[in-house]
């Protein structure tokens, strides 16, 4: 009788949010977002989720630079908890809890809005600045040159403009970090509401709340090397490299497998071992760090730990690399710094890129081969190597904002794109795109941020959203590791 009454019982609708400070993987500040709902009249905590943080800050960065970034973090995170216990706290009570849409569309008007009222606040106070104080009686006027019709504006209004522009950006930070918090909170608190795991949960909320007729779990990116480029060895050109197990492969074999290359390589790298290479340190990415003198030293040892333990690349193995193109240039001369002192203008990138393809036809995805800005090129790689391997976008391609107003910016260009779940992305957002990608025949990537948590809440997107890779770092940390117990579990409900 009680469960046939349940059913006339009032819907769980959200009665509390509570926003805190933590820490992420890596030491720093981020935020958690607690619901709490109204289910049969008692006051319940439902679920939590803590963001990822992700850096832009390049590894060669001055010590000023990097502590300015961690003080911009720490007002972001501190001003993003106020928001969610005040603001976005009043605005969303008594909103169900599996009403997504209108949660995404709450919170994205509220954000609209507040950066409306930030423009308006600055352009007062830039009229304010502007206005040009009286010169005493007893000294003449100085005059003030006028610009010319189409001329730059003045220093004075440069900077104006620049520190208005400064302002609105860090105040989006704020905002954003709630917003994505808030939202991927909510997604997680209908799940347990609805009583159905939260892959399940975003895939309906997909297909219209139609289960779809299969799921497929997305191929693991599993970093094995992290070579960081402020490393005194030669090689720039490669950030990361990644194993990709075949698809004939279960997910859990796949992961034994690359477990064993990682041991051999392991073995190999100590100075014993007849590759002796500078291992130094298993990183932030759960991988180990080390760096190599050209791109063929690094590749043959791959070549050579699989080897030992009877297996090959190209067929048992395939592999990724990230380049991270954006960190190789140098503005000054024009041109992507590849080896300690060697320079390569885009096209001759370009060209190199087509020639290691050939000569090692196992590397089956390039991850930022080339910046964003440099768009014919990227066209031009993609018509020479777009049937050989995946060209990724991940620095490269522009926010999801953008990317959801404008479906073309860099996406007709590569073969994919790696989606983050950090401050400015909503679920609704990352269902919307992540249906664009499918509707234009790309690949979607998610893709695991620097400064990872013990939040498990990506995989089940990745999987609900039927991403076709996942790029979670390396199989060391707890907070990567986390994740693919997450992904086996699921395989193992599947």
């Amino acid at each position: 009788k009680a469960n046939y009454f349940s059913k006339f019982s009032k819907a769980p609708v959200i009665c509390k949010l509570v926003g805190r400070k933590v820490l992420d993987g890596v030491g720093q500040p981020t935020l958690e977002v607690e619901i709490y709902c109204t289910v049969k009249n008692y006051e319940k905590r439902i679920c939590s989720t803590i963001m990822a943080s992700h850096s832009q800050i390049p590894e060669s960065a001055l010590p000023e630079t990097i502590e300015a970034d961690e003080k911009e973090r720490k007002d972001s995170v501190h001003t993003a908890v106020e928001w969610v216990n005040e603001s976005l706290n009043t605005m969303l009570r008594d909103l169900e809890s599996t009403d997504q849409c209108q949660a995404d569309k709450m919170l994205g008007e509220y954000f609209a809005k507040k950066v409306e009222e930030k423009k308006e606040i600055q352009k007062r106070e830039e009229e304010e600045a502007a206005k040009v104080i009286p010169a005493p009686s007893s000294c003449p006027p100085t005059p003030i040159p006028k610009q010319k019709k189409g001329g730059k504006p003045g220093l004075l209004n440069l900077i104006l403009i620049f520190s208005a522009i400064q302002i609105l950006i860090k105040v989006l930070k704020h905002i954003l970090l709630a917003i994505g918090g808030t939202s991927l909170a909510i997604a997680k608190a209908g799940a347990t509401i609805s009583c159905v795991p939260l892959y399940l949960y975003i895939a309906l909320l997909k297909h219209d709340q139609e289960s779809p007729k299969e799921m497929i779990l997305p191929l693991p990116m599993v970093t094995l090397l992290n070579c960081e480029k402020n490393l005194p060895t030669k090689l720039k050109l490669v950030k990361e490299v990644m194993l990709i197990p075949p698809v004939e492969l279960s997910l859990k074999q796949g992961i034994e497998r690359i477990q064993d290359i990682q041991k051999e390589l392991t073995r190999l790298l100590e100075p014993s071992g007849k590759m002796p290479a500078p291992l130094k340190r298993i990183s932030h990415l759960g991988c180990l760090t080390t760096g190599y003198d050209n791109l063929e030293q690094l590749l043959l040892l791959m070549q050579a730990a699989c080897k030992n333990i009877g297996l090959e690349l190209g067929t048992d193995m395939y592999l990724a690399i990230n380049c991270a193109a954006h960190q190789l240039m140098d503005y000054d001369k024009g041109k992507y710094e590849i080896l300690t002192g060697t320079f390569r203008s885009p096209d001759e990138m370009v060209a190199m890129y087509v020639e290691m393809i050939n000569n090692f036809p196992f590397i089956i995805a390039l991850i930022d081969p080339l910046r964003k800005e440099d768009r014919e090129q990227w066209s031009s790689i993609c018509w020479s190597l777009g049937s050989k391997c995946y060209l990724i976008a991940e620095d490269a391609a522009t926010h999801i904002s953008k990317l959801k107003t404008d479906q073309n910016i860099n996406i007709a260009m590569c073969s994919g794109v790696v989606l983050k779940y950090i401050n400015q992305t909503k679920v609704s957002d990352l269902i919307e795109l992540t249906g664009i990608l499918d509707g234009q025949r790309h690949i979607t990537i998610l893709g695991s941020p620097d400064g990872e948590s013990l939040d498990e809440s990506l995989v089940d997107l990745a999987v609900g959203l039927g991403a076709r890779f996942l790029k979670l770092g390396g199989l060391s940390r707890g907070e990567r590791v986390a994740k693919y117990n997450r992904l086996l579990a699921i395989e193992e409900e599947l």
